[in-house]
């Protein structure tokens, strides 16, 4: 009886470690929203439409971590962004996990991971930006300018490894994307390096990287594009927080035209108004350089948002963008413009699990 007792024990005392040892989270994020956008397309007509990821991209995805021993863990990630409204893979056809499908190890040293992630700039300027990391009505990533302007940041890269870690309030982080092109190491590659420090109600992060493009000419020539970022925030109150950034951009070409240069500004801030209702509202400014005619894109954006729980938000979003010289505007990211200015209003709900 001693002996059953004894084997049960350890028995139970294994398969409680074991199950601590490892632990996959499925996660993810459901963004809608109906909107209504004038300049929406080519004869200069209005839309009203329903819209997938207006403030967060709509996702799922699987987490992992297997516990190593000796405070090292094994790690993984895959995320998939699909737009809600259709169903569709929210980016390239072709990728299924399409935002995240990495592995790495985590200890005491910080956390590497290899395959496809966020750029390093991004992990540590989005969080400077007041209106999160929005699909809709945010030129953090890159400005609404089109044409082929947007000057914007690296975001999701490919073939990746990288670093971070975190020290005594600063936080480092490298990246380093291969470019897999035969006979060159530079053509197609990416790297990056970040620098960010939290004490109180101050935090400060910069980056840079430079994305290397494919190799255009006889010799191994490309183009080469290059960011500098800094961004700041301050806690104010618990109820109040102001965030600044900046983006300087350089993309030297090959064909031997003008540098494309522009510097990029935000600032603005979140006030909880109530403890579920908090005011968002931030200003985006480019100053493109190098140009005839300079669009020089500025958009004032605006958010309401309302907590029903923890998980669940309601929110309502609206933004107006105007560009100089009679050039195109986009008010998000990855819209075309076909106007010189344009409005935009968003009604909407999100749901995390």
């Amino acid at each position: 009886m001693q002996k059953k007792l004894i084997a049960t024990a350890i028995l139970s005392v294994l398969s409680g470690a074991a199950a601590a040892q490892s632990t996959v989270t499925v996660y993810g994020l459901i963004d809608t929203g109906v909107e209504y956008l004038n300049h929406a397309g080519a004869n200069g007509g209005s839309v009203t439409r329903l819209s997938s990821g207006a403030m967060n991209t709509s996702r799922i995805g699987f987490r992992g971590s297997e516990d190593l021993g000796g405070g090292l863990k094994a790690i993984f990630q895959l995320e998939n962004g699909f737009k809600l409204d259709t169903g569709a893979f929210d980016g390239d056809a072709n990728q299924l996990f399409n935002r995240q499908s990495n592995v790495g190890l985590e200890g005491a040293f910080g956390r590497v991971v290899a395959g496809r992630s966020f750029s390093t700039t991004y992990d540590f300027i989005l969080p400077f930006d007041p209106m999160g990391y929005s699909g809709q009505y945010s030129w953090v990533t890159s400005a609404g300018a089109t044409g082929g302007r947007k000057d914007g940041m690296p975001t999701g890269v490919s073939n990746m490894v990288k670093y971070q870690s975190n020290f005594g309030g600063f936080k480092l982080g490298a990246m380093y994307g291969f470019g897999e092109v035969a006979g060159s190491v530079n053509d197609s590659s990416k790297y990056g390096v970040g620098l960010g420090y939290g004490n109180g109600p101050f935090s400060l992060a910069a980056t840079y990287d430079r994305v290397n493009g494919t190799a255009a000419l006889a010799g191994g020539a490309y183009d080469k594009t290059s960011t500098v970022h800094l961004a700041g925030g301050y806690q104010a109150t618990e109820a109040l927080k102001f965030n600044l950034g900046y983006r300087y951009y350089k993309k030297t070409l090959t064909s031997g035209a003008a540098d494309l240069r522009s510097d990029f500004y935000w600032g603005g801030g979140s006030y909880k108004l109530t403890p579920a209702l908090t005011l968002i509202g931030t200003i985006y400014y480019q100053n493109q350089k190098n140009l005839a005619t300079d669009a020089d894109p500025i958009m004032y954006s605006l958010r309401l948002k309302y907590a029903l729980s923890k998980r669940t938000d309601l929110y309502a979003s609206g933004a107006y963008a105007k560009a100089k010289n009679n050039q195109l505007v986009g008010l998000s990211r990855d819209d075309v413009g076909y106007g010189n200015n344009q409005v935009g209003v968003t009604l909407g709900m999100q749901h995390r699990f």
